[in-house]
């Protein structure tokens, strides 16, 4: 019975016997009085005591009353800086919600309706959503804005935020509705703080839907709800929110919110946190627009970003290291190796050597990069063997040699086309026992391929085969080496491996090599195939190439017509694919024009397993992706986030999987259960226990579409278990039911996939967007019963 929850109930003055009431959704009538008009008195909801991980320091500073709890220290995050001191809340007054005022119970005249609310609020937090609907519509004859206003209060007192938006949302379709700004601002922030973070933002949407602009308070909690999601995932969604914060409220935020989303910012590696330069700045500008103080962890982290564009803004940098000094700070080591490292990329050696000589007068420990902009900049300045004398002069010193010193030392010998000096350090990096091989691998293939040396580059491929897992460009390089030394049939045995490969695939280049050399070896036939598929992929042709294929097809007395736009349709397998996919969580949007809808694919940045599907995905709907998806020629740049072309054939499934926007699991779906879904579903949505156990997250639907998997997946001879665990179901295969599922998908799934890391951040799927407190779920999973 919900009267034995665990929820709490209502102060004294709220209980009533549950024994008044014999059918739970419909309590007996009483004897209405005339109502008095009522004076509003405001009641006081104290902020919940829930705390999310990170950047817990700016959720501090909105804290409204005392708090006994011991202060948490933050999660150290892997970045440019580790101590986070300098992101901590400051001393300012607490960003406050709006008032909310709502009438106490015992000042309601009428006895009945006090018994009655008192009843929604004991009861109603026990249940679900399909029975707290139900309980609530059974009471629209009599509940008023007042009454349902005060029990989403209640829900909010006793820490159930989620009844509480129940009750709000419920509150919305009723014809008595009259939207209560403050109420909203209320639920949104307590939702944010619980990390409910796709509520609060439906919260916020809402506000904004009814023309009033959200409440500090709002935006903030939600910034950093969105800022404490695991491994940064959710760093887009956080910079739009505190853009909109400025841009749309006029707000001025705390120092502690600027510093704690800057530190996200800089909080990746050079490689990913250089996009990120642009919001970096619109911080800084703000911090120093409103008055507010710069810490020196800002100015650096500036300047480190600048130091890793493709195109060095110097007079930026030189502008920021004097507002730095001005400032009173002083020059760290990260500093002047972020300074080192824009001067080489530019190929300027004397200010880069000015910077070195002032790291060697402080005394301090050089590290290794400073050497390796060094060496930048003398390659640069087209000067190798100074950048190899630079490599030997480090090792005399002592300074151990790392991944990136030898990645650049064997780059700049490759391209200065020292072969003996390449391969001897070559060697010398395999026998270090080091990972990440591949990238001095590709230095020296292209090379031996600029070099026509063929032979040292196949006896290349095979030794990095044998020590890295491979991609795309290894083969494509590979490709071209057999191409032009004329090796056709060899050629043909890998292009056919790399798109019969999953994780390999094929893409335009690949095509035109393998184009080229069909064309080459007079063989029109194959060439042919090659440019019909070429035509379907949407695939730019070579011009010369093209000539070449018309002028052979003319003597071989066949008609050269160009092949007409292919019609598009999804094939067997990509329809299978989609579905998959869907069922782990990618969504389908509806498009403007009316009919269409457009495919969005989402994958994780902190997961390798998503990280090579990403690649996978993008080659098989290539010809369905918009024309800014398609001109990514080097695999490593492809987005985490692409989308299709708006389309009629995505119709059908947005029909099945999504139902007024919100994903539903179709009532055929038992039916399209094949291994190749399985595969993908697994893949997109699903990991490996250490245990071994396989498990599946649903995304969408309700207990009868998750049966009805089950039964399909028991009737394939593939037994399974489910287990609701917050907003999910999870269908889990266990022992040797997860090795007979593992049998079934396998020859689906991309080679390798299962030794790469599937999850750092703890979720499956997309899952940008789903609330925090899901992410431990699937940690549970395996431990309980």
């Amino acid at each position: 019975m919900a009267s034995t929850s665990h929820c709490a109930t209502p102060s004294p003055s709220l209980r009533c016997s549950a024994a008044l009431f014999p059918t739970l959704a419909s309590p007996p009538p009483f004897r209405r009085f005339a109502v008095t008009p009522l004076q509003t008195r405001r009641i006081a909801i104290s902020p919940p005591r829930i705390r999310i991980p990170a950047v817990v320091s700016a959720l501090e500073s909105l804290v409204q009353e005392s708090d006994d709890e011991d202060d948490e220290e933050e999660e150290d995050e892997a970045g440019m800086f580790k101590d986070d001191a300098w992101a901590a809340a400051d001393e300012r007054d607490a960003v406050r919600s709006p008032e909310l005022e709502v009438p106490e119970l015992e000042e309601l005249p009428e006895q009945w309706r006090r018994s009655r609310i008192a009843w929604l609020c004991k009861e109603l937090p026990a249940y679900k959503h399909s029975t707290f609907t139900r309980i609530l519509n059974a009471q629209r004859k009599w509940l008023t804005q007042e009454d349902a206003t005060y029990v989403a209060v209640h829900c909010l007192r006793i820490r159930n935020n989620d009844a509480a938006f129940r009750v709000f949302s419920w509150m919305e379709r009723q014809h008595w509705y009259r939207f209560n700004f403050a109420l909203a601002t209320r639920v949104a922030d307590f939702l944010g703080r619980e990390g409910k973070v796709e509520k609060c933002r439906e919260m916020l949407e809402a506000m904004v839907k009814q023309g009033r602009v959200p409440a500090e308070s709002t935006f903030h909690i939600l910034t950093v709800a969105y800022l404490s999601a695991p491994g940064g995932r959710c760093l887009e969604h956080a910079c739009t929110i505190y853009n909109q914060m400025i841009q749309m409220g006029g707000y001025k935020p705390r120092l502690s919110l600027h510093n704690s989303l800057f530190r996200v910012l800089v909080s990746k590696t050079g490689g990913t946190a250089k996009h990120n330069l642009k919001q970096a700045e619109f911080v800084y500008h703000n911090i120093v627009t409103t008055n507010l103080e710069v810490h020196k962890e800002v100015y650096a982290g500036l300047i480190w970003l600048h130091s890793y564009q493709d195109v060095i803004d110097r007079d930026r940098i030189i502008a920021l290291r004097k507002e730095m000094k001005q400032a009173g700070f002083d020059e760290s080591i990260d500093v002047l190796v972020s300074v080192m490292r824009a001067f080489s990329k530019e190929g300027r050696v004397q200010e880069t050597e000015v910077i070195w000589r002032e790291i060697l007068q402080r005394g301090l420990e050089v590290p290794a990069q400073a050497y390796v902009c060094r060496m930048e900049a003398y390659a640069r300045s087209s000067e190798p063997m100074k950048s190899l004398d630079i490599f030997r002069e480090m090792k005399r010193q002592s300074v151990p040699p790392n991944v990136a010193t030898y990645h650049k030392i064997i780059e700049i010998m490759a391209n200065a086309e020292e072969v003996d000096v390449a391969e001897q350090l070559m060697d010398e990096f395999a026998e270090s026992h080091m990972k990440h091989l591949m990238p001095a691998f590709l230095s020296l293939m292209y090379m031996y391929l600029d070099l026509d040396m063929h032979e040292k580059l196949e006896l290349t491929f095979s030794k990095c085969l044998a020590r890295c897992r491979p991609n795309r460009l290894l083969y494509t390089i590979y490709l071209e080496s057999l191409v032009r030394v004329g090796n056709v049939e060899k050629a043909e045995e890998v292009f056919d491996e790399m798109h019969k490969k999953g994780t390999i695939g094929t893409n335009a280049k690949s095509c035109n090599i393998m184009l080229r050399g069909y064309i080459s070896a007079e063989d029109y036939k194959k060439a042919e195939k090659v440019y019909g598929m070429m035509c379907k992929k949407k695939y730019d042709v070579k011009e010369d190439s093209l000539e070449k294929l018309e002028t052979g097809l003319r003597l071989g007395k066949k008609v050269a017509v160009k092949p007409k736009p292919v019609s598009m349709k999804l094939d067997q397998e990509q329809r299978e694919i989609l579905i998959g996919l869907l069922l782990g969580g990618t969504r389908i949007e509806s498009h403007a024009q009316r009919g269409v809808h457009i495919v969005h694919f989402k994958f994780q940045e902190d997961s390798d397993a998503h990280s090579v599907l990403r690649v996978h995905i993008h080659e098989r709907f290539f010809e369905w992706l918009t024309s800014a998806s398609r001109s990514f020629d080097d695999e490593s740049k492809i987005p985490y986030e692409f989308s299709t072309i708006p389309h009629l054939h995505f119709g059908f499934f947005a029909d099945q999987f999504f139902l007024k926007g919100q994903p539903v699991l179709p009532k055929l779906v038992h039916r399209w259960l094949s291994p190749c879904v399985l595969a993908y579903w697994f893949m997109f949505g699903g990991f490996k226990l250490p245990s071994g156990d396989i498990v599946l997250k649903v995304s969408g639907g309700n207990s009868e579409g998750v049966e009805r998997i089950v039964t399909s997946l028991h009737a394939q001879s593939l037994p399974s278990k489910v287990k609701a665990k917050g907003q999910f179901f999870w269908i889990g295969f266990q022992g040797t039911n997860a090795d007979s599922f593992w049998k079934a998908i396998e020859p689906y799934v991309l080679d390798g996939f299962l030794g790469l890391k599937t999850h750092e951040s703890g979720s499956t799927g997309s899952g940008d967007d789903q609330d925090t407190d899901s992410d431990d779920d699937i940690h549970r999973y395996g431990t309980e019963e």
